[in-house]
């Protein structure tokens, strides 16, 4: 999804990953809900329009298709919005996939080409040379030698990396999403409210301070199935994944504010995870020089399965010698160290 992308290299790495997820879709074993309907940001204010516009200029100089939209336009595709909102903007390439059928077709694919997958199988040591150089892992279920270890543990990257003496700069970022229960059609694409760009980049909404707090935005997805996923929440809360009551009911009320009729549909369950931040929201995609052989491949925040292709496909260049889809120098791992020295 390229449309709460920061214009420019982050959003040109989602376009392509965008690209690739579509000749997934031909290619993989198993069917994985690939769709690509657009997506939109709705504002609240006069004021977010505003901003609105200025982040659609610079998403089209990007070469991103991206347009504005009008209260009426709003109208004619959700009825169901609150008719108080002034306008949006679009997406129209951005696509959606079931995270959980991808992983599966993902799996799947890798066998038949003979990757052999190893489940709920700790890594426990990196082994290293005499020259700090890779030889592979140690496990719960024994030793692994390789000449390369990609560590892609998520928030769990920052541990991977201390058994390499690596300082990998990610933290968890924790999220609650709510699953509402089948209703009639609402609408068939990702709406979001343009706070949520506000939230995700570190700035200070003008909202109720309750919302601010939790770094709550509305997200709402209807899936392939007509369910309806509902956030979003931000907060650094440690590793910490237990629902947060008051942030489920928060998240409620901000998405009732948005779409009224939300208030009479049921909800199935509320669950939170752990997003792998980076200071500057761009993942860590990266050989790391001082021990020879091991990658990171982590630090995506929200933005995991959106980016996972490009990643792939990146890492899978770096390891072959071959020139980079798109450039990595953005992406090493110590870029945050690198910014410091400068100063």
């Amino acid at each position: 999804m390229a449309i709460d992308k920061d214009p420019g290299f982050d959003s040109q790495m989602s376009l392509k990953s965008q690209q690739l997820v579509a000749e997934w879709a031909r290619e993989l074993d198993e069917e994985f809900e690939y769709r690509a309907p657009g997506s939109i940001l709705v504002c609240e204010t006069d004021e977010e329009i505003q901003a609105a516009e200025s982040w659609v200029a610079r998403q089209r100089e990007a070469g991103l298709p991206f347009r504005m939209l009008d209260r009426q336009d709003l109208r004619e595709e959700w009825p169901f919005l609150a008719d108080d909102l002034p306008g949006g903007l679009e997406c129209a390439t951005d696509s959606t996939v079931n995270p959980v059928l991808l992983t599966y077709s993902l799996a799947s694919t890798a066998r038949r080409h003979g990757a052999r997958l190893r489940t709920h199988t700790p890594v426990t040591a990196l082994l290293l040379d005499e020259k700090r150089g890779i030889r592979g892992v140690e496990t719960s279920d024994g030793t692994i030698r390789a000449k390369f270890v990609i560590n892609a543990a998520g928030v769990w990257a920052k541990r991977i990396g201390l058994m390499a003496g690596i300082d990998i700069p990610i933290e968890p970022r924790k999220g609650h999403i709510l699953v509402a229960s089948r209703w009639e059609s609402i609408g068939k694409r990702k709406v979001m409210e343009f706070g949520y760009l506000i939230s995700k980049f570190g700035g200070t909404r003008k909202v109720d301070p309750r919302f601010e707090q939790y770094g709550i935005a509305l997200v709402f997805e209807p899936t392939a199935s007509q369910n309806f996923l509902i956030g979003s929440s931000r907060q650094f809360a440690g590793e910490d994944s237990r629902v947060d009551q008051e942030v489920i009911r928060l998240i409620a009320e901000r998405a009732i504010r948005f779409f009224p009729v939300l208030e009479r549909i049921p909800l199935l369950r509320t669950y939170a995870g752990l997003r792998p931040w980076t200071a500057d929201h761009l993942p860590i995609v990266s050989a790391v020089d001082e021990v020879p052989g091991f990658y990171v491949a982590a630090g995506h925040e929200g933005d995991g399965i959106s980016l996972a292709a490009v990643t792939g496909k990146v890492m899978s260049e770096m390891l072959s010698g071959a020139e980079t889809c798109i450039p990595v120098e953005p992406l090493r791992y110590d870029r945050f160290r690198r910014s410091v020295a400068r100063h």
